[in-house]
């Protein structure tokens, strides 16, 4: 085999970095059941685990756990975009920093709200 054709072969199974087997799922149709999240994704790999979201403010999203990051790659690959009941379902890779990030945020935004009613700020226009 030509050495050019095996450096490509080598590059093509590097996986990038932000790669992991945890996807991070939204614009999931409300009436969906795990059971079918489970035929659309079990198309690329064994899945460990799939866990929608519940409440009001998680509705429409899920995590799915594949057991290989390989298959989690694929999904991402094919089903970015993919049309579910009329909605394109938007599958990224789950990042637990850009997570914190924003519950740090939240704590912060939560903190000052508290300081302006302890010290009588308004940031409301008069």
């Amino acid at each position: 085999m030509p050495e050019s054709t095996r450096n490509s072969r080598k590059e093509n199974n590097r996986i990038p970095p932000e790669v992991t087997r945890a996807l991070y799922v939204r614009n999931i149709p409300f009436n969906i059941t795990t059971e079918e999240m489970y035929d659309i994704f079990g198309r690329y790999g064994g899945i460990r685990q799939v866990r929608m979201g519940c409440n009001k403010t998680t509705k429409g999203t899920a995590y799915v756990v594949y057991d290989d990051i390989r298959d989690a790659k694929e999904a991402v690959d094919h089903l970015s975009g993919f049309n579910v009941g009329n909605r394109y379902l938007i599958v990224t890779y789950h990042n637990p920093a850009q997570m914190t990030k924003k519950i740090d945020l939240n704590k912060k935004e939560e903190e000052l709200a508290k300081l302006q009613e302890k010290y009588g700020v308004s940031t409301k226009d008069k």
